[in-house]
């Protein structure tokens, strides 16, 4: 069985742009941990710098870590959320900024490794653009991987896991889709950089995760990390797991299994109104739920179906495997 991991922000009061206070109340670090233990199947948790972990608290946060046996997956650097990065973050037009940035990260890099993390999932959220004319692309795309690059390389013991997106907060992002940001990650030149696929974002830039999941492991084996969530394709809604794209999430499971993916399956969700403890668990059930079908008998089928090509007997094999009574 795969390792699964959530954001532990997803069990807390997730507040959207209408009201900022959110729909619920919040919560303790240490309920939240506890919830996140209670879960079947989580042994991970993911953190956000500012929100979950500063260096302040990190000795805190690594004690209440052991206390639920609960294993730090990422550190997720908060490059979207301060005002200072209402222009941009690592690739701002204000040197000032960007070096704020850098040395941002550099504090999150000394966090991950006080709490024995190996991972830093990095999305530049605010750094895009919004309107023509308004972006110098070669420059500042530029600036964003010689920012990755010089971090990267200061930190041969971390994995740097873009995350990419197509839009919001920006109407572009420079981290736009899995193709894009794997140049991004080669252009570094080094093996410490890769990529993470958020299942949501790649369903709002149009594509199929699964192939996504092919380039970046054919491709020097990018793919570092993964984020599941659901949406209708039009926004990142961040809902429960299999509540849109039911036939995706079987093949994805397929490929990241074929491919040998080795790293964990993280949920990343907004559960505004929803129970977030029982959110997340109904989607680590429904990934566990294909994950106990892909045998070894049931892998072999699909290899078949992908060999004949005929879709009316695919979707025959995806009815009656998984929904005949």
């Amino acid at each position: 069985m795969s390792k699964y991991s959530i954001i532990l922000g997803n069990l807390g009061n997730t507040c959207d742009r209408f009201l900022s206070s959110g729909y619920k109340d919040e919560l303790p670090k240490e309920t939240l941990l506890r919830q996140a233990a209670e879960i079947d199947g989580v042994t991970g948790v993911e953190l956000v710098g500012t929100w979950d972990v500063t260096s302040e608290n990190v000795e805190i946060v690594g004690d209440l870590l052991a206390k639920f046996n609960l294993k730090c997956v990422s550190i997720i650097p908060d490059h979207f959320s301060q005002k200072r990065w209402g222009r941009g973050c690592l690739a701002a037009k204000d040197p000032d900024i960007r070096k704020q940035a850098l040395d941002y990260t550099y504090e999150c890099i000394e966090m991950a490794r006080k709490l024995k993390c190996e991972t830093l999932n990095v999305w530049p959220g605010q750094d895009g653009y919004d309107y023509s004319l308004q972006s110098n692309l070669v420059q500042e795309r530029r600036w964003l991987m010689e920012q990755i690059r010089e971090l990267a390389e200061s930190a041969p013991d971390i994995r740097f896991a873009l995350e990419y997106k197509p839009k919001e907060p920006r109407n572009f992002s420079f981290m736009a889709r899995a193709s894009d940001t794997l140049l991004l990650a080669k252009e570094t030149g080094l093996d410490n950089v890769g990529v993470c696929i958020d299942t949501g974002h790649a369903f709002v830039a149009g594509e199929n995760v699964s192939e996504s999941i092919v380039i970046l492991q054919e491709y020097g084996r990018r793919l570092f990390h993964m984020h599941f969530n659901d949406n209708y394709g039009s926004w990142d809604d961040d809902m429960i797991v299999g509540s849109v794209h039911f036939p995706r999430y079987v093949e994805m499971l397929f490929w990241l299994k074929e491919t040998n993916y080795d790293g964990w399956y993280s949920m990343d969700q907004y559960p505004y109104r929803e129970d977030g403890q029982g959110a997340l668990r109904e989607s680590i059930e429904f990934l566990q739920m294909i994950e106990n079908k892909l045998d070894d008998a049931v892998m072999e089928q699909i290899r078949e179906l992908l060999r004949e090509g005929n879709a009316v007997k695919s979707q025959r094999w995806l009815r009656k495997t998984f929904f005949k009574l």
